[in-house]
């Protein structure tokens, strides 16, 4: 049965890639689509191959701090539930509540988690594990490297429409006037800045690899995955990929230099050097830097707007012209005509926090400086806290307001935040914070413990520490399982390492 549940983990998490696949999101069903689903089923067939193992079992019931943390998870959920039901805002429709999207919700937070304790204890060796991770590298990059190249590749900035970029990578260093949301590639996949974290994530990994199986196909699968995060045209996909080069090569050297632990490698130090150099050539070049440039020159074009200035006038002028219920109609008819002049997002105007139920909200942002105005990701969290502090329930900082109206209003591009926001405090101590008391379980044991002091435990801790920075930085990651799913199997084969380490037993090597 053990030998079932290795199997079945090593094809469960292969699949991701292909669960990942754009199409397959759409349309959901449920709200929530095929491939969560099709998780869900999968995480439920583990607990059971897991759990048919009677050592599995007897370790279970003997460990309560696991059990305990079940049952304050029962009771968390409940009194979420039942807060979150009650809310009272602006909008009359409540922001589309939907219980049983909430419960939902509430199972596919969970699924990593279950995923990571199961890894922990499947005593997955390294030789699989290593194969899976090459495998996702290889059908996550190898797919975006050659649709590009072929011009087929969905753009990275379209998540609502299946839009195809317009030029690939050569034309990147030719004075195109394409715009850099037309040259950004995420293959076949739905979301870019999640892809580029699950890539961030398993970099360190692959150089491992690349280390301990120094071939061909090792050096091609690094390469293209370098090249796939700078196609992806996101911040985590470029800064992450020289982040990662560098961090990496400092770890390399911390263990064949100063722990000598692992045996230096000219061979690889130079094939690290070369990618990181070609990487940083090519970097300048890329979609983000564009972006960067673009939002720059917009801001500053845009802050002197001439037409602005006038309206800035007939604004004032109506705000003192009026009082009450009229100054309020007046605000609302100002903003619907003119929003588009103060560079506001026509779908926050409109549909996600309408202007029409909180004009005065839209006024104070009107008022801010046009670089203000354009970071839309501070917006949404503005507009988020307006929400939480309009509702008079107390137990919002506990419990949030809840999943779906979050992502109704503004699913915000900022992961812990986000969940605060969705599920209160509480909600991101239990089902968010978790993963960073895993890594810090791990860096501890690495600091005082000689024999977890290796080469592969750093890769390891690097991977899980790139994903959680890219969903503290970026976001995109706690709300989707493929990246979730493949970081808690990363976390838990690190946790399984630990445990072999600090019992000196010899399954996994340096």
């Amino acid at each position: 049965m053990k030998k079932r549940l290795q199997t079945f983990l090593f094809w469960f998490i292969l699949i991701q890639p292909f669960l990942d696949i754009y199409w397959l999101s759409r349309p959901p069903l449920l709200r929530f689509s095929i491939p969560t689903i099709l998780r869900v089923l999968g995480v439920f067939i583990a607990i059971i191959l897991f759990f048919s193992i009677k050592n599995n079992w007897q370790r279970f019931k003997k460990q309560w701090w696991i059990i305990a943390y079940i049952a304050i998870l029962a009771i968390y959920s409940f009194c979420h539930l039942i807060s979150v039901k009650n809310f009272i805002g602006v909008e009359p429709t409540g922001f589309h509540y939907s219980p049983i999207v909430e419960i939902l919700y509430l199972v596919r937070a969970c699924l990593p988690l279950t995923i990571l304790y199961i890894t922990s204890y499947s005593e997955f060796k390294p030789y699989y594990f290593f194969r899976v991770i090459q495998a996702i590298s290889g059908l996550y990059s190898l797919t975006i490297v050659i649709s590009n190249l072929l011009v087929f590749s969905l753009t990275s900035y379209h998540t609502s429409e299946a839009k195809r970029i317009s030029a690939n990578i050569f034309s990147w260093f030719d004075h195109t006037n394409y715009p850099f949301n037309a040259l950004a590639s995420k293959g076949i996949f739905f979301q870019a800045n999640t892809l580029s974290a699950i890539l961030f994530m398993i970099m360190p990994i692959m150089l491992y690899i690349l280390y301990k199986e120094f071939n061909l196909l090792n050096i091609i699968l690094v390469s293209a995955q370098a090249l796939a995060m700078l196609m992806l045209g996101t911040k985590v996909g470029n800064f992450g990929l020289i982040i990662s080069l560098v961090a990496f090569l400092i770890i390399f050297l911390l263990h064949s230099l100063i722990l000598k632990n692992t045996k230096f490698s000219s061979k690889f130090l130079i094939t690290m050097i070369c990618i990181l150099a070609a990487s940083a050539a090519i970097f300048p070049y890329s979609p983000t830097l564009r972006r960067s440039s673009l939002e720059s020159g917009v801001a500053q074009k845009r802050s002197n707007f001439g037409n602005k200035n006038k309206l800035d006038q007939e604004l004032n002028t109506g705000l003192k012209r009026y009082q009450g219920q009229k100054q309020e109609e007046f605000l609302k008819d100002f903003i619907k005509k003119n929003y588009w002049v103060y560079s506001l997002k026509h779908d926050l105007v409109l549909d996600h926090y309408s202007y029409k139920n909180d004009p005065y909200f839209w006024l104070e942002v009107m008022r801010r400086p046009a670089k203000e105005r354009l970071n839309y990701r501070h917006l949404e969290r503005d507009i988020l806290s307006r929400v939480m502090n309009n509702d008079k329930n107390k137990l919002n900082k506990l419990f949030g307001i809840s999943f779906s109206r979050e992502n109704n209003i503004s699913p915000l591009e900022r992961d812990f935040l986000a969940q605060y926001y969705s599920m209160g405090i509480l909600g991101v101590l239990l089902l968010a914070v978790i993963y960073i008391i895993v890594l810090e379980y791990g860096i501890f044991y690495w600091l005082v413990n000689k024999k977890t002091r290796t080469f592969l435990n750093s890769s390891l801790l690097a991977s899980g520490g790139f994903i959680l920075f890219a969903a503290f930085y970026a976001g995109n990651v706690l709300e989707y399982l493929s990246a979730t799913l493949v970081m808690a199997f990363i976390l838990g084969f690190l946790l399984q390492n630990i445990r072999y380490s600090r019992s000196t037993k010899e399954i996994v090597r340096k």
